[in-house]
């Protein structure tokens, strides 16, 4: 038997929803749902690129389905579905190993696996592994992240730089606590966060190049400026115990993966976003990223976050 046909036959056992019609067809088939909006994201993970090469096979599949579930949730979405796109590279015991973790995933999210596609890669090479989640929402009350306005504060649903120390455990850079890896490895999508803000929000989005830039892109998007008190950005006590110093926090806030949310929300709706989110700063009229703590205006530091080929 293939590798292919192996693997195949091991996510039919994860594809129970009817519209999958088991993975024995080239396209999978759903109702669409009246009075909601459909929604779609695909992001991909890419060996030594967004995951180690030593990180467990189940907790890459795991991180594959909740980056993209983290999308959603920044569209205030439901998701109803995924499909998988899978590179194999003959190691059959992690393709295996993959397949487990993403049951436990999928079931942990209550999402159905709908189908996808698998290719060869050379052995050796780099995995390759995308996915594309589909999502549903109320008809017309999807953020968009062009929706910012002047005078809107700028929320955040939780604290950031707890993957980022992770990452460093994972390369034996530091030592932490299990809490820090499990941020890195396993992160949890802002699902119940984001329905919840969506019909509050102008704009919205998650964090996952780091807050400094997707917080700047929301302004751009808007043709805003952005500015944020990093004082008020929350950290863990685990992060904390690394420092909470102006320099540890433009660290966790430069350092992504964290796919907390942030929002864009009008003044009239901060008591209702507080109970989901932290008030960190404010959109103004004029473009670009300002940033202050109680000690002044702090200078910009060389990389807001994350981004390919820089």
């Amino acid at each position: 038997m293939s590798d292919e046909r192996r693997l195949i036959d091991r996510l039919r056992g994860l594809a129970r929803h009817p519209g999958a019609r088991g993975l024995a067809d080239d396209a999978a088939v759903l109702p669409a749902p009246v009075g909601r909006d459909l929604v779609f994201t695909h992001d991909m993970l890419v060996e030594g690129v967004h995951y180690l090469p030593g990180d467990p096979a189940g907790d890459v599949a795991w991180k594959l389905l909740a980056v993209n579930l983290s999308d959603l949730a920044a569209k205030g979405a439901e998701p109803i579905g995924v499909l998988m796109g899978f590179g194999l590279t003959g190691a059959a015991d992690w393709d295996a190993a993959f397949v487990d973790g993403l049951g436990r995933a999928l079931d942990h999210f209550g999402v159905p696996l709908l189908g996808g596609d698998t290719v060869s890669q050379p052995a050796g090479q780099a995995r390759v592994l995308g996915l594309t989640a589909i999502g549903q929402a109320p008809a017309g009350g999807v953020p968009d992240r062009r929706g910012a306005k002047a005078g809107d504060l700028l929320v955040l649903t939780g604290p950031v730089g707890d993957a980022g120390l992770g990452l460093r455990v994972a390369r034996g850079e530091i030592e932490g606590p299990r809490r820090l890896l499990k941020a890195y490895r396993l992160p949890m999508p802002r699902l119940a966060e984001g329905r919840a803000l969506a019909p509050l929000a102008d704009a919205m989005a998650d964090v996952s190049d780091g807050l400094l830039i997707d917080a700047a892109r929301i302004a751009d998007a808007s043709g805003l400026a952005v500015a944020i008190d990093l004082d008020a950005v929350p950290l863990s006590d685990e992060a904390r115990a690394f420092g909470s110093d102006r320099a540890a926090r433009i660290a966790a806030a430069t350092a992504g993966d964290d796919y907390q949310l942030i929002a864009a929300v009008p003044p009239g709706a901060a008591a209702a976003a507080a109970r989901h989110a932290t008030v960190i700063g404010r959109f103004e009229a004029g473009s670009g990223l300002r940033l202050h703590d109680r000690d002044g205006p702090v200078p910009l530091p060389g990389t807001l976050g994350f981004e390919h080929r820089r």
